[in-house]
């Protein structure tokens, strides 16, 4: 129920290319289903189609000689009720990420984000984390992306309306899209009434966007937990050990900002640098977004994620949900993660308990 399907197409026209290159776009939506595939419809509408997924499980045999089962899937799209899609569609399945913290990891500072950036590996330790520019609604220029799985949303306003329009098919201020994703070749959809408020003509008016917006940026980050376990203490060793750090930094000051009191000037610890990696053939989804790769994925924040369980009721890990755990997580990294994986590896069995043990603190 938390997985999306985001289409998008290469650039077909001068328009389309020209949009990408001022990151006016982060993609070229499919020209019949749009940005996202619609599974659900409102009445008197046909759902664009389904996801179908099948996995196929390869082995991986640690150090120790324990053999981690991990799971491929493979996305086709089935029940298409509006023609085929392009024949150069691009597909990128994607689950919901936690949404705790926003508002602190909005008030990083630009340039101490910026300082971990290293595109050309220019010191050799093999990590070359980009940023990506994308086109902010709110502020009406590019940004630096700091949301989404490949950091295509510079503020939490631009998440916001971006799920509202592409999720929920309801316009803001921001996106007045009142027929949703629908597009010009979808007529019925864009003939049926919107829910436009008379005085806005918009159908989320002003003041239940900003409400929207002050909970998603307030959503608290748990306390870590068990901090003074001793296995908790060596595997925090062990994670910078193993080069984890390299892209998972631990923490960061937010700005100060007299209108942003409650997330001025706080140590956080998110364990993101925000910035995109090239994280290898096996996680790639071959689809660009503003100026990541097909290849390359933000750096999720790991604060939290002890208690994934707790609040969502499984353990399922990365941008498309294959992985069953944070072991399984670590395992599926590859490119300029695959040095930190090997080590993880080589780990002895008390080791890796110990590593498992912290990051389930956080």
């Amino acid at each position: 129920m938390s997985m999306v399907l985001r289409l998008s197409i290469p650039p077909q026209t001068d328009d389309d290319r020209a949009a990408l290159s001022q990151m006016l776009r982060n993609a070229i939506p499919e020209p019949v289903y749009g940005a996202q595939l619609q599974s659900f419809s409102v009445n008197g509408l046909l759902a664009e189609g389904r996801i179908a997924i099948a996995y196929r499980e390869h082995a991986v045999t640690l150090a120790d000689g324990e053999v981690i089962k991990l799971r491929r899937p493979r996305y086709e799209v089935t029940d298409l009720h509006y023609g085929p899609l392009h024949p150069k569609v691009m597909l990128s399945p994607r689950v919901a990420p936690p949404m705790i913290g926003l508002g602190l990891l909005e008030m990083i500072p630009e340039a101490a984000i910026l300082k971990h950036a290293d595109p050309e590996d220019s010191n050799s330790d093999g990590i070359a984390g980009r940023p990506n520019q994308v086109w902010s609604h709110t502020e009406g220029k590019a940004m630096l992306g700091r949301f989404g799985w490949k950091a295509g949303m510079p503020t939490v306003p631009d998440q916001v309306a971006d799920a509202f329009a592409t999720d929920l098919g309801l316009s803001t201020y921001l996106l007045q899209t009142s027929h949703g994703d629908c597009t010009s070749a979808q007529k019925t959809c864009l003939e049926l009434p919107t829910g436009n408020d008379p005085r806005e003509q918009v159908e989320v008016p002003r003041k239940m966007f900003d409400l929207v917006v002050f909970y998603a940026r307030n959503l608290a980050v748990p306390v870590q937990r068990a901090t003074g376990d001793p296995a908790v203490q060596r595997g925090k060793a062990l994670f910078a050990a193993a080069g984890c750090s390299g892209c998972h930094i631990p923490g960061f000051v937010t700005a100060s900002d007299p209108a942003r009191p409650e997330h001025s000037g706080q140590a956080i610890f998110p364990y993101s640098d925000l910035l995109l990696h090239d994280m290898g053939e096996g996680l790639a989804d071959n689809r660009p977004e503003g100026q990541a790769s097909g290849r390359q994925w933000r750096t999720p924040p790991l604060w939290g994620i002890g208690l994934t369980r707790t609040v969502s009721g499984h353990d399922f890990m990365l941008h498309d949900g294959r992985a069953r755990g944070v072991l399984e997580a670590i395992l599926w990294h590859g490119g300029e993660a695959e040095a930190a994986r090997a080590r993880v590896q080589r780990m002895t069995r008390s080791e890796r308990n110990d590593l498992l043990a912290f990051i389930h603190s956080l």
